[in-house]
């Protein structure tokens, strides 16, 4: 069996995804795989149309190979773009593999560890009523882990968004961090007092405040028994997170800018996380992330795969798969999408009672209809921007 063609498809679903098709010389097997990275898709898709011909004539079924040749044939090594495009193609591989053996995914990766995976969702409100009314939303349909946020994304420390003076450019929101601090502690004091202990409460922080601030949050927050705390800090300084550990027993998680098992190996060693928020189409595909969670594991780190709206069902299938079979799995960020996505990608997950199950067909599950994604073309966009209150950059 060779690898014959590699095609890649940007396509905007209600929102932009990457896609790519693996195909073979075998009669009608392929495999389909993701490397969506919100704001950067046309980045990626030009890297594995770049990347493509190294693979043409080449056996799929040798994914470690093919990893490694795709890691190391360009010399300037690692990054999200380019490890996005790499779990866009190790994924298709992997979803080839499982369709040669007649097997789902999470099969060939061990078999599993549990029949499904725990699973939150997102909560937020302008005020913490309207935060508690959606907490009680997510567990009326069976969740037992639910992220609230004022806001979503900076309660009230983030002034609302401005129009950017062109269209299509990303508008700027302003952050301020005390209102932010006092509001999130003040909002975990009322969810405790109205819903109880039995629902886990998870916050995500989304990089934006500096080591004594966290380490503060964090201590504040102790009494509340989250069962994690999201990004803290920024990933560039490792060593910040001595500080937050040194000051709480809260939860860390920490992750989903990382890109490689190079960013989470000083955190690992030091056990200055809990939860792992890689995602993996973000660090090189299924390859990468089943070795990110076996170094995570005799550290006693569980995974938490990050799994946004800007995740498509291919990722989400990949990081689901994972999930049931590894001993270390903690819990999976988890979203639901338009129908029109599930027409262009039949065969998603499912999801029940909290749980997520992936799909028993052979590969990934996933079929991908290419005509009907080439009838919806990318749409220009970019992340949003945040500000300090000055105007100055915001650096998160």
């Amino acid at each position: 069996m060779r690898i014959t063609a590699v095609r890649v498809i940007v396509t905007c679903l209600d929102r932009n995804y990457v896609f790519v098709k693996v195909i073979t010389d075998q009669d009608g097997l392929y495999g389909v795989g993701e490397g969506t990275l919100n704001g950067n898709e046309l980045a990626v898709a030009t890297t594995i149309e770049h990347a493509s011909e190294l693979l043409i004539g080449r056996d799929p079924l040798q994914t470690e190979d093919l990893w490694q040749l795709l890691y190391s044939w360009s010399y300037w090594r690692g990054g999200p773009v380019f490890m996005a495009a790499i779990g866009a193609i190790d994924l298709a591989l992997w979803d080839i593999k499982g369709k040669v053996a007649g097997m789902p995914v999470y099969q060939l990766l061990g078999g599993r560890s549990r029949q499904g995976a725990a699973c939150y969702g997102h909560a937020h409100g302008d005020e913490p009523a309207e935060v508690e009314d959606s907490v009680r939303s997510f567990l009326d349909r069976g969740y037992r882990h639910v992220r609230a946020q004022l806001g979503p994304y900076g309660g009230k420390g983030m002034a609302r968004a401005t129009e950017p003076r062109r269209p299509g450019l990303p508008r700027t929101s302003y952050f301020s961090p005390q209102p932010y601090l006092l509001s999130t502690v003040g909002l975990f004091e009322h969810l405790r007092m109205t819903i109880g202990e039995e629902i886990s409460l998870l916050h995500d922080v989304h990089e934006r405040l500096t080591p004594i601030e966290a380490a503060w949050l964090a201590r504040q927050l102790e009494p509340y028994h989250l069962f994690f705390l999201e990004d803290p800090l920024r990933p560039e300084h490792k060593e910040s997170f001595r500080l937050v550990r040194q000051a709480s027993t809260t939860p860390i998680a920490m992750g989903e800018l990382f890109s490689s098992r190079w960013d989470c190996l000083p955190l690992f060693e030091e056990q200055l996380i809990d939860y792992i928020r890689v995602g993996p189409i973000h660090v090189g595909g299924i390859t990468e992330a089943r070795k990110i969670c076996i170094l995570a594991e005799p550290y006693q780190i569980r995974s938490a795969f990050h799994g946004p709206g800007d995740i498509g069902p291919i990722g989400q299938a990949a990081a689901v798969h994972i999930d049931v079979a590894i001993p270390n799995f903690g819990v999976q960020e988890w979203v639901t999408f338009p129908e029109l996505v599930h027409e262009v990608l039949p065969g998603a997950c499912r999801f029940r009672d909290g749980y997520a199950y992936p799909s028993e067909s052979p590969g990934l599950g996933i079929d991908f209809d290419e005509a009907l994604a080439r009838r919806h073309p990318y749409q220009r966009a970019y992340m949003p921007l945040v500000r300090r209150e000055d105007g100055s950059m915001h650096v998160y």
